[in-house]
């Protein structure tokens, strides 16, 4: 068992469980094995809950209060952490998007962040009152590179890329750069039509991103004004899953989805003529 100190438990729902966890195998003067065979999973699983890495789900925290008898205690301290604001998570995200081999993103409103410009990132956090929006914009196309080496498949709405954002111009060379990147061969980007045909769909409540990778399986990230989820819970991340698929079902082939991409990218630059005309 790792030796390792046990995250702090002030800081989150989640910290407070991997604390609590070490707390109680420890008071019982049992072994991260022992532990392991309770929640049918491996002492080094065990020592990754404890130490923050991996996140205890429902069926093993209900295995824990049977076994136990916590009176349910770990079962909702794990509903509680799900629902909740985690004001870690984005630290906690970007270290598994650098560790990922596989990237599925759903976006319903704007570009996604992997795939922005400089120029549109910066108009949207102007455009969110940002006053200096230069370090944001720069962490974020930092971040891009991770294109270079996972996987990426993204869903976009065709309502995300008629959004006008800044101007005719950096919607232009937006649009383009999307191309430019879908061209790449580790990277699909797919387009759901703004159609009567494909009318209301699961997730236009919000986007998403399952994170796939060697060390940790799969989490989700879903964000909320004010702040974000990451979801980890293996039956909750396989909604999300099963609600991506049913998005890429309404989604128009690749080559369909570039054609689109380009005739908006030409309606942007006709909109200028237009401006100009104005």
């Amino acid at each position: 068992m790792a030796t390792n100190p046990p995250p702090d438990p002030k800081r989150s729902m989640w910290d407070f469980i991997a604390f609590y966890l070490r707390f109680c195998r420890n008071k019982r003067g049992l072994s991260g094995e022992a532990v392991g065979r309770v929640i049918k999973t491996s002492k080094a699983t065990v020592s990754r809950i404890e130490n923050g890495v991996d996140r205890l789900d429902g069926q093993r925290a209900a295995l824990l209060d049977k076994e136990w008898n916590t009176g349910g205690v770990f079962s909702l301290l794990v509903w509680y952490a799900s629902i909740g604001h985690d004001p870690q998570w984005l630290a906690e995200y970007k270290t598994f998007e650098q560790q990922a081999r596989m990237i599925r993103i759903f976006e319903p409103t704007l570009i996604t962040g992997l795939l922005q410009t400089e120029d549109y990132a910066r108009a949207l956090f102007l455009g969110g009152g940002a006053s200096d929006p230069d370090p944001a914009v720069t962490e974020r196309v930092g971040r891009q590179t991770i294109v270079d080496s996972a996987f990426v498949m993204v869903l976009l709405s065709e309502s995300a890329l008629r959004w006008p954002v800044g101007s005719p111009e950096i919607m232009r060379a937006q649009l383009a750069h999307i191309l430019d990147v879908a061209s790449r061969p580790n990277v699909v980007v797919h387009v759901i039509p703004q159609t009567f045909a494909t009318g209301a769909y699961p997730g236009l409540d919000g986007g998403f991103k399952l994170v796939t990778g060697d060390d940790f399986g799969e989490v989700v990230y879903t964000e909320s004004l004010g702040g974000g989820r990451l979801v980890s819970s293996p039956v909750e991340v396989a909604e999300f899953a099963i609600t991506f698929a049913r998005i890429s079902a309404k989604a128009i082939a690749e080559h369909q989805s570039a054609a689109l991409i380009k005739q908006v990218m030409e309606a942007f630059g006709d909109d200028d003529v237009a401006q100009e005309q104005l």
